[in-house]
């Protein structure tokens, strides 16, 4: 497993290094060089399944799949839970033709720059840093939700809908007091970035939020042509 990672945040014209991860819904490895010369790849980078946003993030990921197939894109979501936790989660819960792969180490998410943010009591030095009085003013606003919702409480409130079973695994990569920034990145056929929406970008409004189709659709006509 690489262990390349980088001191900024992966922007639009920057090539991305190889990485090795174990696939989660097939056998063996999975590797960003199995891509470069053959196919762009849209990678979504998330938490692991703990997280309630980044389990809907993925799904959502596998419902753009189609559409961006047709375009001759790939997809392929990391989350940092370990394999056969990963593997248990989706075989009760399967996403067809979605390619997966675990990163509980965060060999990916220190590839492309994007940071672990401390939680604070008042102190907010974006993206390193962010108060607790900065995360309860911001608002997520999704479907199942009864009305925007600070984070925490929009993340206990979908944990309990889901019933979702926090198991050992789910703890160990976990970290106290910190939460690892997410995003997606649309490569083109030689490993460049040609796209992204991330957590890190717009001093923390993008967190736990979903991305736009209709952009993430008109950058992939781009890249594929």
């Amino acid at each position: 497993m690489s262990t390349h990672s980088v001191d900024h945040l992966l922007q639009p014209g920057d090539r991305v290094p190889n990485i090795m991860l174990d696939a989660i819904s097939r056998e063996g490895k999975i590797t960003l060089d199995d891509f470069r010369g053959r196919s762009p790849l849209l990678i979504g980078l998330f938490r692991g399944l703990h997280c309630p946003f980044c389990r809907r993030y993925v799904a959502a990921m596998a419902q753009l799949n189609p559409a961006l197939r047709e375009k001759g894109i790939e997809s392929l979501a990391v989350v940092n839970t370990p394999v056969e936790r990963a593997r248990l989660y989706f075989r009760y819960h399967p996403i067809p033709d979605l390619l997966a792969a675990s990163d509980p180490a965060r060999t990916s998410h220190r590839a492309f720059g994007l940071p672990i943010v401390e939680f604070t009591q008042n102190e907010t030095v974006w993206p390193n840093k962010v108060g607790m009085d900065e995360v309860m003013t911001m608002r997520v606003d999704l479907p199942e939700l009864p009305e925007p919702m600070d984070p925490p409480t929009a993340g206990d409130l979908l944990n309990q809908k889901d019933g979702y079973e926090m198991m050992e695994a789910d703890q160990q990569v976990r970290i106290a007091g910190h939460m690892q920034l997410v995003g997606h990145f649309l490569l083109d056929r030689e490993g460049v970035v040609r796209w992204s929406f991330t957590e890190v970008e717009d001093e923390g409004r993008n967190v736990c939020r979903a991305l736009n189709p209709e952009e993430l659709m008109s950058a992939a006509c781009e890249v594929a042509h």
